[in-house]
C-alpha cells in the first residue's frame, strides 16, 4: 500500500541548503528531490517538449516506482485546443519513452475555455493518443462543477480510457483574502473551482493549494486525508500534490500530508529518507 506525494516542481530556490543541497548541478536535483517526495508533477513539459537525453536523465536519478505525471504541452492543449495536434502529441510520448513506468499519467490540463460541447473533442483526441499511458484530465470551466449533467458527460467520455479527472482544490486558499505577494499573485492567476472529491479510476490524483502559513494549509487538506485513507482502504492508489502560493515549505508539507494520512493507514509504506542538504560532519 502505497501513498504517492509530491509538489509542482523538483527544483525551487528556496529549497537550496534546506532541501537540497547547494550548490547542486541540475542534473542532480530531481534525485535529491525524490528523497523527501515519491512523486512530482511535470510541469517543465508544459512549456516545451523534452528531448530523449533529458527524458532519460530524470529515469536515471529516480527509480521505477517513482510518479511524475508529464503535463502534455501547452502548444497542444492551449494554442491549438486539442486540433490538428496528433504528430504533437506522438512527438511528445516518444520523447518521454525513456522514463518508462515513471509516467505515472499523460496529463491534460485544458483552459477555462474548454466547455461541455468539446468533450467530444477531447476522448477523440486521447482515443488516438493509444493504451501506452494512463490519461488524466483537469477541466476548468464553471459547467463541469455546477452542472451535474455536464460533469457526467465528461466522466462518461473519460470512462472507457480509464482516464481520470483531476481535481485542482484552490477553495482554501480561496476562504479569506491574501495576506503576502506570494498569496496576492496566486489570488489573480489561480482558478476558483468547487471542491470535488470524487475518483473515476484505481489510481486518483489530487492537486492542493494551502497558504503561505503552513499551519492552515495543514488545517484546510484535513478532508482530504479522510478521503484518501477512505481509497486506500477501497484499494485505490492515490496520488496527492501539495501546493502553496510560495511553495517554500512544499516538499516538508507533502511529507506531513503522508504522516497524516498513515496515522490513519499505519501499514502504509513510509516515504524514503531524505539526503541531507549539507555534508555530515563529526561535529
Amino acid at each position: 500500500m502505497r501513498l504517492h506525494v509530491g509538489c509542482a516542481m523538483w527544483s525551487h530556490r528556496s529549497w537550496q541548503g534546506r532541501f537540497l543541497a547547494h550548490p547542486l548541478p541540475a542534473h542532480e536535483r530531481l534525485r535529491s528531490y525524490a528523497s523527501w517526495c515519491n512523486a512530482v508533477e511535470g510541469n517543465t513539459t508544459f512549456y516545451a517538449t523534452p528531448n530523449r537525453e533529458t527524458a532519460l536523465s530524470w529515469a536515471r536519478q529516480t527509480d521505477p516506482g517513482f510518479r511524475l505525471v508529464a503535463k502534455l504541452p501547452k502548444t497542444i492543449t492551449h494554442d491549438r485546443c486539442l486540433t490538428d495536434v496528433d504528430d504533437l502529441a506522438r512527438s511528445f510520448l516518444a520523447a518521454i519513452e525513456p522514463l518508462g513506468p515513471r509516467v505515472h499519467a499523460v496529463w491534460a490540463q485544458l483552459p477555462a475555455a474548454f466547455g461541455p460541447a468539446d468533450v467530444g473533442l477531447l476522448g477523440r483526441f486521447l482515443s488516438r493518443l493509444g493504451t501506452g499511458h494512463r490519461y488524466a484530465v483537469e477541466v476548468r470551466h464553471p459547467a463541469f462543477f455546477e452542472n451535474p449533467r455536464a460533469a457526467s458527460l465528461l466522466a462518461s467520455a473519460l470512462a472507457p480510457l480509464d482516464a481520470e479527472w483531476i481535481p485542482f482544490d484552490t477553495t482554501v486558499f480561496f476562504r479569506s483574502p491574501p495576506t503576502s505577494d506570494a498569496e496576492r499573485d496566486a489570488w489573480a492567476k489561480k482558478p476558483r473551482t468547487p471542491l470535488r472529491t470524487e475518483a473515476l479510476t484505481d489510481r486518483p490524483i489530487v492537486r492542493y493549494l494551502g497558504r503561505d502559513d503552513a499551519e492552515r494549509t495543514a488545517e484546510g487538506w484535513q478532508p482530504w486525508v479522510d478521503v484518501v485513507t477512505g481509497w486506500l482502504r477501497e484499494g485505490r492508489s492515490p496520488t496527492v500534490f501539495i501546493h502553496t502560493p510560495d511553495n517554500a515549505d512544499a516538499p516538508l508539507l507533502a511529507r506531513r500530508f503522508h504522516d497524516d494520512v498513515r496515522a490513519r493507514v499505519p501499514e502504509l509504506e513510509a516515504l524514503p529518507t531524505p539526503i541531507p542538504a549539507e555534508p555530515l560532519t563529526l561535529f
